[in-house]
């Protein structure tokens, strides 16, 4: 593999043929997508390995006492042979990437094989095609988030606990001098928690560009700028802290610190700069100086970093690790904006090259980032498989009378099954509630009292089990839709499960070995809009089609109660993941097929989603998944157009189709009608008369491939190619 490597004696840079890292326990091996040249840290190491050794000397004087000491206790030969030997060899650079997971380390259970992960260390997050990595120095990057973006992991970290040293409170100003790749973060860090800021540094593009992320003002140290702003968001009482992120051997920082704070503020070192306090301005002010160390608590601590040990959150709330858990999720969730940061994007093998262009003053960059082989020009398109359905030697259908009622099972009665499920089929003729199964006894003994089911259990083997019940309803929560469908299909029941089929590649393609091993495909998901009565008239009247079609689709979710167990993705997936499927269905109905790929692309935190589905024919589809729009609009708007002719659907309540002749539908008297009562009564039907089920399984099956490719694109922000089985 390849590594950038510098010779310190020299100052020699070169990228380097260098072994694989082994995967040690503890850790994972992962290749890297993007690495981020640190423009401060990084370019200070080159800078100083160019120079002689007086300069070496004079640049790091702490070395200097190193050697000193050396020499009195091993002797002048064996300190200089010593010396010389480290000064002529290769030394890493790097300490902040993104990658994907290729080898996981004995003991690590948190993150699996092709996970994508933000890494930090000076020693394990290098400029590298691969990279070994410690548990607690990688963290998973949030759905959504792009690996360019999570590669400012570990520059964001320290940034953060900069700004958690300042204690940063509602309402207070702040002086952050030099704005920098740590500057420009600490200012959106501190905004982004209600603090005024004002920025100082003698670029003016860089002073630009931290008001536009945010600052108040920005200004020249040496002129009246900085001091003039302070002033005036202050009352004249001078800011309650300064966050020093600027470099160099000048003493101006902590002076200019001194001069704009307020009495007992807080001066908060995060970058490199000389430090020789004024005694006086210090003294008189009672002025807090405080250092924040790199990532945050665990840094420098081998037990910690190397060996995995956390410290209880109790006592350490912010770990390195959990800094840089918090960054990423800031990032995914809009509150940090680093694509403004990045100057210029490089290829991995073009890195010598890129480093003496900064290093000459050539390239002006904030933000530098190395694009390895996998990642150069446009993202590579992924796939989803769709698997085949394979439907095994058994009987398609059970046989049962037709003269007999249907016996359904329910396993569940949450608030869907009891307000949009059960209140059709407590009614229908020819239909049995035979036993209603949940986790809490109450929950059955409701159900069974509002809509008479024979019998209420927490028992599931035993409806499995009894040969009386036909047909099994799934409507629980979405992370156990697929194991209780696989379990009632091996039963030789018919299966009814609420969306989504399946959370996983894995989920779906066990139900479909369930499928093929029992030999029952009794199926049906619920994907209720196609049986909406309004849709299926609008369809008739827009009759078919001889051209590809564009479709445009605007769901306007809304947002969730903070507690919906919608939000737990960890272990019910995203939103879309859980209703998307109603609208990928819905869209390919309409069209007469199943999508080939799928394109999704996310505004910062997954909050919005567009979604474009492309079919066989040229056909598109377009779903705007929004949950910040008004409420007041309506939820659900469609548009069709093919050969002329434009369908409109609008939420339900009213259709129209424009073409030679146009025909508009009369305002539903009665509340929307989205296909509930029609779907089940046609799953009803192919239960008791053996008929195919409302919807081939293949379709079932796209439509559910259709919407995990949805995550995997936001991902890996290319198309996703959904790839047929045979």
């Amino acid at each position: 593999m390849k590594q950038v490597v510098q010779n310190y004696k020299s100052g020699e840079l070169a990228l380097l043929d260098v072994p694989v890292p082994g995967c040690k326990p503890g850790g994972v091996l992962v290749r890297t997508a993007y690495s981020l040249i640190s423009t401060g840290t990084e370019l200070m190491k080159v800078s100083e390995a160019g120079m002689s050794m007086v300069g070496k000397a004079r640049s790091r004087p702490d070395q200097v006492a190193k050697v000193v000491q050396s020499v009195a206790t091993n002797g002048v030969p064996a300190t200089y042979r010593k010396v010389m030997g480290k000064l002529d060899s290769y030394t890493p650079l790097g300490y902040s990437l993104c990658g994907v997971v290729e080898q996981v380390g004995a003991g690590i259970d948190d993150v699996k094989v092709g996970d994508l992960v933000a890494c930090a260390g000076n020693e394990h997050a290098l400029h590298a095609e691969l990279n070994w990595v410690p548990k607690n120095l990688y963290a998973p990057v949030p759905d959504g988030l792009a690996p360019r973006h999570a590669a400012f992991g570990t520059v964001g970290s320290i940034a953060l606990q900069g700004v958690r040293q300042g204690e940063p409170q509602l309402g207070e100003v702040a002086l952050v001098i030099g704005l920098g790749l740590i500057g420009q973060l600490v200012v959106q860090l501190l905004t982004a928690s209600g603090v005024r800021v004002v920025g100082a540094d003698p670029d003016p593009a860089r002073c630009e560009l931290a008001e536009r992320l945010g600052a108040a003002a920005c200004g020249d140290p040496a002129s009246a700028a900085v001091e003039t702003a302070v002033a005036e968001l202050t009352g004249g009482h001078g800011v309650d802290q300064v966050y020093l992120a600027a470099g160099g051997g000048s003493n101006q920082p902590v002076e200019l610190a001194a001069r704009m704070s307020r009495d007992r503020g807080r001066v908060v070192d995060i970058g490199k700069c000389s430090l020789d306090l004024p005694w006086n301005a210090y003294y008189e002010k009672e002025l807090d100086v405080r250092f924040s160390r790199s990532y945050g608590p665990g840094r420098y601590d081998p037990e910690y970093e190397l060996e995995g040990r956390d410290y209880p959150i109790g006592y350490v709330r912010w770990t390195e690790r959990r800094n840089l858990a918090c960054f990423l999720d800031l990032l995914a969730r809009g509150s940090v904006d680093v694509e403004p940061l990045v100057s210029h994007v490089a290829d991995f093998d073009d890195a010598v090259e890129t480093y003496r262009s900064l290093k000459d003053g050539e390239l002006k960059a904030v933000a530098v980032l190395f694009r390895y082989p996998e990642h150069t020009g446009e993202p590579e398109a992924a796939a989803v498989a769709v698997p085949a359905v394979r439907r095994g030697e058994g009987a398609s259908a059970p046989v049962r009378s037709a003269r007999k009622p249907v016996r359904l099972a329910f396993v569940g009665a949450g608030n869907y099954a009891t307000s949009m499920l059960l209140p059709h089929l407590a009614e229908r003729d020819g239909v049995e509630l035979s036993t209603v199964v949940t986790t809490t006894a109450l929950s059955a003994a409701n159900a069974q009292r509002k809509f008479g089911f024979a019998r209420a259990t927490t028992d599931l083997d035993a409806v499995l089990g009894d040969p009386s019940v036909d047909a099994v309803f799934v409507v629980t929560r979405h992370s156990s839709h697929a194991e209780l469908t696989r379990k009632a299909l091996h039963a030789g029941k018919a299966v009814f499960v609420e969306k989504p089929l399946a959370l996983t590649e894995d989920e779906l393609a066990g139900v479909l070995a369930a499928v093929e091993k029992s030999g029952n495909d009794r199926l049906q998901v619920g994907f209720n809009r196609r049986f909406a009565p309004l849709l299926q008239e609008a369809r008739k009247q827009f009759g078919a089609r001889t051209g590809p079609a564009s479709l445009r689709y605007l769901v306007n979710a809304g947002r969730l109660d903070h507690n919906s167990w919608y939000l737990r993705q960890g272990t019910e997936g995203s939103r879309f993941a859980g209703e998307g499927g109603h609208f990928i269905d819905t869209a390919s109905w309409l069209l007469g097929a199943d999508p080939v790929s799928v394109y999704a692309v996310a505004t910062p935190g997954n909050e919005d989603l567009q979604v474009v589905l492309r079919y066989e024919d040229g056909s598109t589809a377009t779903i705007s998944y929004v949950t910040t729009g008004a409420s007041g609009f309506p939820k659900e708007t469609l548009d069709l157009v093919a050969d002329g002719k434009v369908l409109r659907l609008d939420d339900f309540v009213r259709a129209s189709v424009y073409g030679r002749k146009k025909w508009v539908s009369s305002r539903l008297p009665k509340a929307r009608d989205k296909g509930q009562s029609a779907e089940l009564a046609s799953f009803v039907r192919a239960v008791r008369t053996g008929g195919p089920m409302p919807v081939p399984l293949e379709s079932l099956v796209a439509t559910t491939a259709a919407t995990l490719a949805v995550q995997a694109g936001l991902a890996g922000g290319a198309p996703v190619t959904l790839a047929r089985s045979r």
